[in-house]
């Protein structure tokens, strides 16, 4: 399949997308299940990160995306590590079966010649993803964004391939996609990109307090709501816009201002 390059433009629609990415209501539930699965494994995420120079969110991203995250199933494609693999890519890795995770995840990778080299900033990372999936949507599908990457968010509803090669437009994916865990993950304080410097100042809107709870007062919550959107406008900060000025928004109310909420225990 022909190859995409990083351009500009497609480092901005990559940033761009993920500064937008808002989850669907319905998939909430299953993004926050999936991102508590993967930060339980973490510890093994990190060992390959550090044997691999890749970062643990991206293993743990394809690990969701690929294999339901499991252990007994190859990064390459899912298939069961009992033996090669047999779809694309077939035959990995070399040796003789059976592998173990960190084998393959290793093979996995390297076949990819993903490393330490790799450009990991925000966009990078997202091009990378799209491209172990494959390039069929933005080369013949352009009109649907990779549930690869979106699935689970307002920027995706329907369109994927169903098998290697076939494509039907009302078929929806129920993964969530790798873009939405790590934004979760950014959102959740996990994880942090340090390509994205915060932006130049901008009017901030009324400020609101600290809340330990949801507000019940419907003007907090709309306040409230403003200040994270007003927070998300600053690259490398990702808040979810729910309305609650909680732990999450108070610090990065600190990371653009240098103090945390009024209210905050911690000021």
């Amino acid at each position: 399949m022909a190859k995409v390059n990083l351009t500009a433009s497609l480092r901005a629609e990559y940033e761009t997308l993920f500064e937008t990415c808002h989850v669907r209501d319905a998939a909430f539930g299953e993004l926050e299940s999936t991102v508590d699965a993967i930060l339980q494994h973490k510890t093994r995420y990190v060992t390959a990160a550090t044997d691999s120079g890749v970062p643990w969110s991206f293993i743990g991203a394809v690990h969701s995306l690929e294999t339901g995250l499991r252990f007994d199933r190859h990064l390459h494609n899912g298939d069961p590590l009992t033996a090669r693999t047999t779809h694309v890519p077939a035959g990995r890795p070399p040796g003789e079966p059976p592998f173990t995770w960190e084998q393959s995840t290793a093979d996995a990778l390297a076949l990819r010649r993903l490393g330490s080299d790799t450009d990991w900033s925000l966009a990078g990372t997202l091009y990378q993803l799209e491209g172990y999936n494959g390039w069929g949507y933005r080369l013949y599908h352009a009109h649907v964004l990779s549930p690869y990457l979106w699935a689970g968010s307002e920027h995706y509803r329907s369109g994927k391939y169903v098998a290697d090669g076939t494509w039907s437009d009302t078929a929806v994916s129920r993964q969530i996609g790798a873009a939405v865990l790590l934004r979760r993950l950014s959102e959740r304080g996990e994880i942090a990109f340090s390509d994205q410097p915060l932006a130049p100042s901008q009017s901030a809107p009324l400020i609101c307090r600290y809340a330990a709870s949801r507000p019940s007062s419907e003007t907090e919550r709309e306040k409230a709501e403003n200040l994270q959107t007003w927070l998300n406008t600053y690259s490398g900060i990702f808040v979810k816009p729910d309305g609650w000025p909680g732990k999450a928004t108070s610090e990065a109310y600190r990371m653009v201002t240098g103090s945390y909420l009024p209210g905050d225990s911690r000021h």
